[in-house]
């Protein structure tokens, strides 16, 4: 009589080690037979990362280079994005006191199901956030996940390139001091977006890894601290209210302009406009949560950028993404508060075309313009990443990696997202519609239910404290 086969469960975690968890390993059975447990190959694996030598090509197998540093680099620069010109008008329409309780629970919700989901890859050693909802739910599950990346990724990229299209003609205009407004090609938003997305982005878009943008990373996030810290110096240089025609130089302040004889009621009402409001409800502020939400999106690129990982654990995956979300949410709440402290309600939807109001040829504010447009340049080729992979596990999974499929891949969405920026009217329709439908569930609703379909009860109660709270954020979201 045959012995029955013996397993021991094991769990998958970088550069081929195992401890406790999920995954049968097949021990001998009496008379040295041996059963074989099947093992399902990675699309991302071929997609992007090295094949091993010696062994089948698995997440686990591949020997990450990206540094700590770079990581940061990268995650970092993959949660700041446009949704930072935003927060300035989202303060305005929710008041200082209940925009910092959602920002601060929206981070504290991402940092959490960051931890979800790298839970979730450990125990099943898959890296692909695609791979987890196949794993949880099958191919729906798979199908789903692909989708709400990649309208999430198409949205955010569609945003940087509404800021090119919108903010490059203004910077041309100002280098050139041109005062009238002309027709030429060069000053047309739809014409330099395409030069850009040709010249710049595409080529940055076909590199083979991410670990290699982690220097295009540092810089744009370098632009983004600069452009952070002109907001704040600009709340002391900014008269308010406006003076009206106000085309004063931004080298030297304008407080300098409002000062003479007005009526009292004028007075009053000047008073009453800048005064900053703590707590507010109005139409706009169904906007406010969305726009938040789309700010704080970077789920996608967490698995990967955990792939690429020198000596990777979750612990340190963990501490990455606390990190960058950390000092994401200080320059949001600091962006967000200068900027409207700045204009009060007369913030736009856009926070830098509202210096326009101010002086279109300000030097100060030309250069945080250039700099904004060096960070939303960079940031695309990253978040083109995971859209690309989607593609990929949905459309071409079996397949060997192939450099004209990754190159036709990428063309075709460049393609595809810069004639929605040419014809789309307005970047909070992006950001509102985006930011409503698939952020959520990319960053709240995903991660909990493929953690709780995962996670065996063996291992994790139903009742237990994480399952619980898993239960409840899912309820909220």
């Amino acid at each position: 009589m045959e012995a029955p086969v013996q397993t021991e469960m094991v769990e998958l975690v970088p550069n081929g080690k195992h401890s406790e968890g999920l995954l049968p390993v097949v021990t001998p059975t009496a008379g040295n037979q041996r059963v074989e447990s099947p093992r399902r190959s990675c699309v991302e694996g071929e997609g992007f990362l090295q094949k091993s030598p010696s062994k089948e090509p698995h997440f686990t197998d591949f020997e990450g280079k990206t540094s700590f540093g770079m990581s940061v680099f990268n995650l970092s620069n993959a949660i700041m994005g446009s949704g930072i010109l935003g927060l300035a008008y989202a303060m305005a329409n929710t008041g200082i006191i209940l925009f910092l309780f959602l920002l601060t629970a929206i981070a504290l919700l991402s940092s959490y199901s960051i931890h979800l989901l790298l839970k979730s890859s450990g125990i099943v050693g898959i890296r692909a956030y695609e791979q987890l909802g196949y794993r949880a739910f099958g191919m729906p599950g798979k199908l789903a996940a692909a989708l709400a990346i990649t309208l999430q990724n198409i949205g955010a990229m569609s945003s940087y390139l509404y800021i090119i299209k919108s903010e490059l003609p203004l910077v041309i205009r100002a280098f050139l001091n041109l005062q009238d407004h002309t027709s030429d090609w060069y000053v047309n938003g739809n014409y330099l977006v395409i030069l850009v997305s040709v010249i710049v982005i595409l080529p940055l878009a076909l590199m083979r890894q991410l670990g290699y943008l982690g220097y295009s990373s540092g810089f744009s996030l370098s632009c983004m601290v600069f452009f952070l810290i002109a907001v704040i110096y600009k709340k002391f240089h900014v008269p308010c209210p406006l003076p009206p025609n106000s085309n004063t130089t931004g080298n030297v302040s304008l407080t300098e302009v409002i000062k003479e004889e007005v009526p009292l009621e004028v007075e009053t009402e000047a008073a009453a406009f800048c005064t900053p409001s703590y707590f507010t409800l109005n139409i706009q502020t169904a906007y406010t949560i969305p726009i938040m939400a789309f700010a704080f999106v970077c789920h996608p690129e967490v698995l990967p950028i955990y792939t690429e990982l020198k000596d990777p654990s979750k612990r340190k995956m963990q501490h990455i993404s606390n990190l960058s979300i950390a000092v994401m949410y200080v320059m949001y709440f600091l962006a967000a508060l200068f900027g409207y402290l700045t204009f009060y309600d007369g913030v736009e939807s856009e926070l830098l075309h509202t210096y326009n109001k101010v002086d279109p040829f300000d030097v100060l504010i030309l250069c945080v313009r250039v700099a904004v447009l060096t960070a939303v340049t960079l940031t695309v080729p990253i978040v083109l990443f995971p859209v690309r992979r989607a593609i990929q596990q949905m459309l071409f999974q079996s397949q060997e990696f192939s450099w004209l499929r990754h190159t036709l891949i990428a063309t075709s969405l460049l393609i595809c997202i810069n004639l929605l920026v040419i014809f789309a009217p307005t970047i909070l329709g992006i950001f509102g519609i985006i930011g409503a439908t698939s952020a959520p569930c990319l960053i709240f609703i995903f991660p909990a239910i493929f953690y709780f379909r995962i996670v065996p009860t063996e291992k994790e109660p139903a009742r237990s404290t994480p399952k619980i709270l898993v239960r409840r954020a899912w309820r909220c979201s």
